[in-house]
């Protein structure tokens, strides 16, 4: 069940401030007496805090196999703790939420984003939870990013990392798609510069920005893999000549339409910002500066050969930069085939490696 924390004050972000924002999260197991068993997972762009089912919640999380009694994030052993970032459209306060000094949405008039925010964010979650030290802070993708961030403002807050998919910076062909994304979104006359009925936003700038994103998440190889030159069925061609005419515009569009529907633009265009924006060299100049920061105990990397949104390269180049400083760090370089979005889905991989550091 998603729970809520509204911060009794002013919230200081990186660029600006927010009256009373409200943090949506969940929770799993039991804080034991030492209070020390917590694990706080930051999210991509696009999940809620529903990470994982609860009797609270029976419905599928998003990463379900992972999280709950018994699997490799055993929530018998370890309190976990799933943050909604802010920002987005599921509880936490976003370009969406209702700005208390108009009584009407944010839209274009919240605060400029960062993932340093959104770690500022899970840390006020814990100080209303009353946990001091984490065992473990983890992300993936974005949320890998903002673990990072959370490491160098709060060092002695958590004893290990884990970052999946992630780095300390985009590069530039990351920003790039991310860039287009965000243009979709805007160019559609729908967006109204961001005015739009939260009810009726950009359909087709979000279909757009999501059926590149899809592409962007997954690797040549799989596609070719997964559907080769396959026509569409018959019932899902459309007319003309440049209609759909194979199964991969199909699975794309199902995925675009489902996406539109649920996700805010605005709250989109932010977080797909925040990520370009982060740079863990802006915390002391160059990695090694920032990363002199940390107190960490141990940390894990994981990266995915396929993966050019994140290159394993640069995942490899933050597990080198931390290794200077964190006395045990595991680099593990996976050969799935598919791309970034491997941690959600090539489970007989990522299992046995979240298992083994949480052992």
């Amino acid at each position: 069940m998603t729970l809520s924390y509204v911060y009794p004050g002013t919230f200081a972000m990186k660029r600006g401030a927010l009256e009373h924002p409200t943090f949506a999260y969940e929770t799993w197991g039991t804080l034991n007496a030492a209070r020390d068993n917590a694990i706080l997972i930051f999210t991509g762009l696009s999940p809620s805090a529903h990470a994982a089912s609860s009797p609270d919640d029976p419905s599928t999380g998003w990463w379900e196999d992972m999280v709950g009694p018994d699997k490799p994030i055993d929530t018998t052993r370890f309190f976990v703790i799933c943050v909604n970032s802010l920002g987005s459209c599921f509880g936490s306060t976003g370009p969406a939420s209702i700005n208390p000094t108009t009584n009407a949405p944010y839209r274009l008039a919240f605060p400029i984003l960062h993932l340093e925010d959104i770690a500022r964010g899970g840390a006020a979650v814990l100080d209303h939870l009353g946990i001091d030290v984490l065992h473990t802070v983890l992300g993936s993708s974005m949320g890998g990013m903002t673990v990072l961030a959370f490491a160098m403002l709060f060092p002695t807050r958590a004893r290990g990392l884990v970052s999946i998919s992630a780095a300390a910076r985009s590069q530039p062909f990351a920003i790039a798609i991310r860039s287009l994304q965000r243009e979709l979104i805007r160019s559609d006359p729908d967006w109204e510069q961001g005015n739009y009925p939260l009810d009726q936003g950009p359909l087709k700038g979000m279909r757009q920005a999501r059926k590149l994103g899809m592409i962007s998440y997954r690797s040549a190889d799989e596609w070719a893999e997964r559907f080769g030159r396959e026509r569409a069925s018959s019932t899902q061609m459309e007319p003309g000549a440049f209609g759909m005419e194979f199964e991969v515009e199909s699975y794309l569009e199902a995925h675009a339409l489902r996406f539109a529907g649920r996700f805010d633009p605005n709250c989109y265009l932010y977080l797909s910002r925040a990520m370009d924006l982060f740079d863990a060299a802006d915390h002391g100049g160059t990695l090694g500066e920032a990363f002199a920061r940390v107190r960490l105990e141990r940390a894990m990397v994981i990266g995915v050969e396929t993966d050019f949104l994140f290159p394993v390269e640069q995942q490899e180049e933050l597990a080198v930069e931390l290794a200077r400083q964190v006395p045990d760090v595991q680099f593990h370089r996976l050969a799935s085939l598919q791309g970034h979005d491997a941690f959600l889905v090539d489970m007989d991989r990522f299992r046995p490696l979240i298992a083994r550091f949480f052992a």
